[in-house]
């Protein structure tokens, strides 16, 4: 929880019986609403991992950070698919997962496949992300890839708020995409992506034209004959400098691991 103090309260006013109102209460509402966001992209990278041994360990926190979240469709969706999982069976909820995410590459995780295809480009957006998380003090374990969902997700929430929600709006069309695929194929986790993209601003004109294009081309094939990487419009760049913690606009800080917040906490 937040320990902000706010001596004037949120609205303006005086806290009641003129004490001094800190925490949650007291913090600003721009405040409350980055750590609402926080607590939701720490929620969605957590639910959408692979349902092993340690996913079901910190379900049980998960569901306790998305309980107390403000009223609304957010807090619903997430909870309503903490109910699933903690009424699935361990073994079916693998089974569905893989197929969900494994088997079918229009429901990918992989979000540099829905703007690079399987294409040499490919591995140059995931260097581009890489970098963006190193400039951040962020990085990945080995054999996790950085633009699985669940890695921008916990990046966002708990390595650079603003670099991290730039990463998601650029990857805005395969985010939409994959919504619909996983709503038309009706699994639960198609609550989990909703929640994310109503943290992020309304989708613009070009994003739901690039998310058609994607439904009618499917992703880029490979461009023989051209540039290895092609023209592309470069990734966001973290500014180490900005803030008062050297960490962009969160001013965080030293940022730990992104297993860190797997093995202990969802905020």
């Amino acid at each position: 929880m937040s320990t902000t103090t706010d001596r004037t309260g949120s609205e303006g006013t005086g806290p009641a019986s003129g004490r001094e109102r800190t925490g949650w209460l007291g913090a600003g509402r721009s405040a409350r609403r980055v750590h609402r966001r926080a607590v939701t992209h720490q929620a969605a990278s957590i639910l959408l991992g692979y349902p092993d041994q340690a996913f079901f360990e910190r379900l049980p926190l998960v569901a306790l950070a998305v309980a107390e979240l403000p009223r609304g469709t957010v807090r619903e969706a997430l909870h309503e698919f903490c109910e699933h999982a903690c009424a699935t069976p361990e073994l079916e909820l693998c089974a569905h997962y893989v197929d969900v995410f494994d088997l079918r590459r229009r429901r990918s995780l992989y979000m540099t496949y829905y703007t690079d295809g399987d294409t040499r480009r490919r591995g140059h957006s995931l260097a581009e992300i890489k970098a963006v998380y190193r400039e951040a003090g962020w990085e990945v374990l080995p054999g996790e890839l950085p633009d699985h969902l669940a890695v921008l997700l916990e990046f966002a929430a708990r390595g650079s708020d603003s670099r991290g929600e730039e990463l998601l709006l650029r990857f805005r069309p395969g985010l939409d995409l994959l919504a619909r695929a996983l709503e038309e194929y009706g699994t639960p986790y198609a609550r989990v992506v909703d929640a994310v993209l109503q943290t992020l601003p309304p989708q613009r004109a070009a994003d739901r034209e690039a998310a058609d294009r994607l439904v009618a081309q499917g992703p880029p094939a490979e461009d023989v004959g051209l540039e290895p990487y092609g023209v592309r419009n470069p990734l966001p760049v973290v500014d180490t400098g900005a803030g008062p913690g050297g960490c962009g606009d969160g001013g965080c800080g030293p940022v730990p691991h992104p297993r860190a917040a797997r093995d202990g906490e969802a905020r």
